[in-house]
């Protein structure tokens, strides 16, 4: 029999992603998403890449009463939840709509997964939780903190299913701290789809490749580095959505419950990603150094062997994948960059 999996917030960037690695792996899926941070044409761009129209059910993940609907209509094996708030800057700006979000959306879903007796999820977590780290490769064992409300509702999630486990020894759980998502699918139909002028470093160097953006300001260059600039570790949308398959597996085959990392366990300079996105769109693309800023470190990188060990899990893909898709993707859909440059 198809196993069923319920994916929140799967018309997003990610979500979308973990769909198409989904339907590929033999699952059926269901979309639950209120489509407030992606594009209304997903689901049709998700037909033309699986060839089979996407079940859909828009609604937010605070409305219990469309939630509780959705259970009892179809019968899951498991949930892969996705649905949240996911700007730091804007979770400064606006932290009660992300603790309402973030927060009281797990619980509330939780909830319904207990009253529909299911059993399984898997949550999209983030690195974020390891606050500002202090060693150069991050295991899951190393210290957890939070230095933005973002972060304080991905750790503070992480312990309401850490808590709402113990109290049931049947919930099984795959918690995912996801490093830094980039890229786009190679049909480049889905991909990064920001409503505005973006934060993170790959999709803002796609704006600089378009014109949209005069330079890419590079944000410390006297960092104790190779080339003085901010190590990350940045892992393919394609590979982390396969990561979520696995853990989805290992649910389902060992009911074994995990916490580990998504990254690619090397870690990737500002200039040498300007260099990668330079290559992919074929000309050099200006920067201008700027001071640091504040609250940055030097490096962000993940220690993924324990991923391998569960999950199986190993990155595919590496820095200039990332760049030629995203490009790719970019070069595809201008019309709609154009749009939001309006």
């Amino acid at each position: 029999m198809t196993k069923q999996v319920l994916l929140t917030g799967g018309a997003g960037y990610i979500g979308s992603h973990i769909y198409v690695a989904l339907i590929a792996a033999g699952y059926d899926v269901t979309i639950y998403d209120n489509f407030d941070n992606a594009s209304k044409d997903v689901p049709d761009r998700l037909e033309q890449i699986t060839g089979q129209k996407p079940d859909v059910i828009e609604a937010d993940i605070l409305d219990r009463t469309s939630l509780r609907a959705c259970f009892s209509s179809r019968k899951f094996d498991a949930v892969i939840h996705l649905a949240a708030r996911k700007s730091v800057a804007e979770s400064v700006a606006r932290p009660l709509d992300y603790f309402e979000t973030n927060i009281a959306g797990i619980i509330i879903l939780l909830q319904e997964m207990e009253r529909a007796g299911l059993k399984d999820i898997v949550f999209s977590s983030s690195a974020t939780v390891y606050g500002h780290p202090e060693q150069k490769s991050l295991p899951e064992t190393a210290e957890v903190s939070h230095t933005n409300p973002y972060g304080f509702t991905k750790l503070t999630s992480e312990q309401i299913l850490s808590q709402a486990q113990a109290a049931d020894a049947g919930l099984n759980v795959g918690i995912l701290r996801y490093f830094n998502p980039a890229g786009a699918h190679p049909s480049g139909l889905i991909g990064d789809d920001p409503n505005s002028l973006p934060n993170n470093l790959l999709p803002y160097l796609a704006e600089v490749a378009l014109g949209n953006a005069p330079h890419l300001n590079v944000f410390g260059t006297d960092y104790d580095t190779p080339d003085g600039t901010g190590l990350r570790d940045y892992i393919h949308v394609d590979d982390l959505a396969r990561g979520h398959v696995l853990s989805r597996a290992t649910l389902l085959d060992k009911q074994c419950s995990h916490l580990v990392n998504l990254g690619t366990g090397r870690a990737v300079s500002v200039m040498e990603m300007l260099k990668a996105y330079s290559a992919a769109c074929g000309r050099n693309l200006r920067h201008k150094n700027q001071p640091r800023r504040a609250g940055d470190v030097t490096i962000y990188c993940a220690d993924p062997s324990l991923a391998k060990r569960i999950l199986g899990f190993e990155t595919t893909k590496d820095v200039m994948d990332m760049c030629n898709s995203s490009w790719n993707w970019v070069q595809k859909n201008k019309s709609r960059n154009e749009m939001k440059g309006d």
